[in-house]
């Protein structure tokens, strides 16, 4: 009985919000166009079918422009300001700021996995992401930078390792996030 409960709303949170939105929608398109429709036949004497939808459509777009342009960027730029004059958390913050921008912004830079041979004795390897290939800046010339996430855990670390202990995993990095962060128990 456990098992069909956990299946069951393992299914309602697949199935909820599709269908939350797709309900949302659907009550706007049916009082926007019950709305205007009223009008246009009462004024122009005519009906048009389906001018509900696409007042519901360009209505859910410039909504989403709006909160993009009109509330999201000053409000970014308001907290952008009040942090960098803090000494200590500028630094916490845009750290922060960057590894999550790095996780899901517009810049990923956890898109190659690689496999690090960290004993070579046993051939023991440690699974991570490549994220700078060249440290020259850092007078590194052989050497490149890969992050090992944590598993469980949203931390991790950064290791400079030679190069030639690097080899590149063929998959996608967001299945080696999902396997790395499982401690393995994900299957890839």
């Amino acid at each position: 009985m456990k098992r069909i409960m956990y299946y069951f709303f393992q299914g309602l949170l697949y199935i909820a919000p599709l269908s939350i939105s797709l309900y949302i929608v659907y009550f706007l398109f049916t009082k926007i166009d019950g709305f205007v429709q009223t009008y246009i036949q009462k004024y122009l004497e005519i009906r048009v079918p389906g001018l509900g939808i696409l007042i519901v459509l360009v209505l859910l777009t410039l909504l989403g422009f709006a909160g993009q342009t009109i509330i999201a960027r000053p409000f970014k730029l308001l907290v952008n300001r009040t942090i960098t004059r803090a000494p200590l958390i500028k630094v916490l913050y845009s750290s922060l700021r960057d590894l999550l921008s790095a996780f899901v912004g517009k810049d990923k830079k956890f898109d190659q996995p690689v496999l690090v041979t960290v004993n070579t004795i046993s051939n023991l390897e440690k699974m991570g992401f490549l994220t700078q290939e060249d440290l020259a800046e850092l007078g590194l010339k052989e050497k490149v930078a890969v992050y090992f996430p944590h598993s469980y855990n949203f931390s991790g670390e950064l290791f400079i390792v030679p190069k030639e202990l690097v080899k590149p995993v063929d998959m996608p990095s967001s299945e080696a996030m999902k396997f790395i962060v499982s401690g393995g128990v994900t299957s890839v």
